[in-house]
């Protein structure tokens, strides 16, 4: 437990952004799944849709500072090539 009043306040500011940030992760996360389990069934225009909605939270997680901007650019181009090879 810390005992200066600055450290406590940190734990505290800690423990708030680590929830915020958890469900933004987790909202990527799962956007990305979509896309995925699209992708496999080989269902083309169900993984545009997803891959549309993946974009926009990878691009919302990089904008609130939860993943690097080339992090989630590269998780866009890879996704994209997929399902752009997908005939």
């Amino acid at each position: 437990m810390p005992s200066h009043k600055s450290a406590i306040k940190r734990t505290r500011q800690n423990k708030k952004r680590n929830e915020r940030n958890s469900s933004v992760r987790s909202a990527a996360r799962t956007a990305i799944k979509k896309v995925r389990s699209a992708i496999t069934a080989g269902e083309k225009d169900k993984a545009s849709a997803a891959l549309k909605s993946a974009v926009s939270a990878l691009d919302g997680s990089v904008t609130k500072g939860v993943h690097h901007a080339r992090n989630a650019a590269r998780r866009v181009s890879r996704l994209t090539r997929q399902v752009d090879g997908m005939s």
